[in-house]
């Protein structure tokens, strides 16, 4: 019994410790500098650098989502932890607008809060099969509208070039 106890403190401080690394990372690439109040890091800096910048704030995101998930989060965290950086990927992506957007949505940041409240509030359990549910709905409505817009317009086009003849 007394081993398990060790254990768990092991774990608890092993817990702690990486939740430091992690909160310096998100602080690193999210908040590092102030300007008149204004919180900004080191990723939309680096975004700047077309294509390579983004890549790096990607790969260092999911690297931070992965260092999280080791210590067995549940996996609505880690679908909600993904959905950021996602997010966070197609925001930046957009020219000049994703480069401003990158100032203001900070998805490391938002995950170690995510982190946290799992961990400390003990909210965001369960597996995420309602998350990814509603993301594939969402998914397959869009293609749907997709492909029956593109239908109309190409139907639309058609009628237009016949009565032209």
């Amino acid at each position: 019994m007394i081993n398990n106890d060790k254990n768990y403190v092991y774990n608890r401080l092993q817990i702690n410790k990486d939740f430091e690394h992690i909160d310096r990372m998100a602080n690193f690439l999210d908040e590092k500098f102030e300007i008149f109040g204004f919180k900004f890091g080191w990723d939309p800096i680096l975004n700047l650098i077309p294509y390579l910048g983004k890549v790096i704030g990607f790969i260092t995101s999911v690297g931070l989502v992965i260092i999280m998930a080791k210590h067995k989060v549940s996996g609505k965290v880690i679908i909600k932890m993904l959905g950021n950086v996602i997010l966070d990927l197609i925001i930046g992506s957009i020219p000049l607008i994703g480069n401003i957007g990158d100032f203001f949505y900070k998805a490391n940041t938002k995950n170690v809060a995510l982190l946290k409240q799992h961990y400390y509030e003990g909210k965001h359990t369960g597996s995420g099969k309602g998350i990814l549910i509603t993301i594939l709905i969402v998914f397959l409505l869009v293609v749907i509208a997709l492909v029956y817009l593109f239908v109309q317009i190409f139907i639309w086009s058609f009628e237009k070039i016949g009565s032209i003849f």
